[in-house]
């Protein structure tokens, strides 16, 4: 089968996602690979959105966090808070989704203001919800946006949830429990932060990638690894899967076209 640049982004997010994980989950792109995970390889992926439910089971895709299907289909609904002051914060979930507005290299998240200062921006973006505490305390976190040099940039306006901050010791600084972002999934590749330096280096790249067009779309000098590895395209059976949660969202409104905000900056 044939596939497009967002499915294959999404397929790769999905095959990070282990059966038995707990995984905090948005809206857009990172449904999709959540639930194409729980779809094919991960039966027992525990969905958890921020809106309270846990054990999501969703039939078909979510159009928010507050989508009644979520609650449906939950093992448990519990309050925003404990969410965010029993689950997240003391390290029970091993993975959350995040999506940016900006992302530099050292993968702090600009989701606030772009251009000018914070109270005269050029632009002023959705803000943080609960962006900041998933890139705090999940266990590691996974970046899924589109790459140009308007999303990468060599360093955020605003720096809205900590990455790895100036370089190695930041986050130990700052009393950050989790690992921060260990992926940055895009529509060209895979990238991830160097152990020595934490910043983000490319590590995988999409069948017929060039790593030309990849920096070229990158705002800073990006370094690629001397074990740079082709990801496998997906499989027809992840396109059908994938296809078949698509086909459920409402035709005017695809879910890969669902704005990619970070988790909880959207209502």
């Amino acid at each position: 089968m044939t596939y497009t640049s967002d499915e294959m982004m999404t397929v790769t997010a999905a095959r990070v996602l282990r059966d038995g994980m707990t995984c905090f989950v948005g809206i857009g792109l990172p449904s999709e690979a959540a639930n194409l995970a729980r779809a094919t390889h991960a039966p027992n992926l525990v969905l958890i959105y921020e809106s309270g439910t846990i054990g999501a089971k969703p039939g078909t895709l979510p159009l928010s966090i507050g989508d009644g299907i979520l609650a449906q289909t939950a093992d448990s609904v519990v309050s925003v808070p404990e969410i965010f002051n029993y689950w997240l914060q003391p390290g029970r979930i091993d993975v959350g989704f995040l999506g940016a507005a900006q992302l530099d290299r050292f993968g702090n998240i600009n989701t606030t203001v772009i251009g000018g200062n914070y109270a005269d921006p050029k632009v002023r973006l959705p803000g943080a919800g609960g962006a900041p505490e998933i890139a705090a305390a999940c266990r590691e976190v996974i970046v899924v946006l589109r790459q140009s040099r308007r999303t990468f940039v060599d360093q955020v306006d605003f720096i809205t949830s900590v990455g790895f901050g100036d370089g190695p010791g930041t986050r130990q600084r700052l009393g950050l429990t989790g690992a921060g972002p260990q992926r940055v999934i895009t529509d060209l590749g895979v990238l991830q932060p160097d152990p020595a330096t934490c910043e983000l280096v490319l590590t995988g790249i999409y069948p017929g990638g060039i790593i030309a067009e990849i920096k070229e779309r990158t705002g800073w000098d990006l370094r690629v690894s001397a074990d740079l590895t082709e990801i496998a395209p997906p499989t027809d059976h992840e396109l059908e899967v994938l296809r078949g949660l698509l086909a459920t969202m409402p035709a005017a409104q695809p879910a890969s076209e669902v704005a990619q905000a970070p988790q909880g900056a959207t209502r």
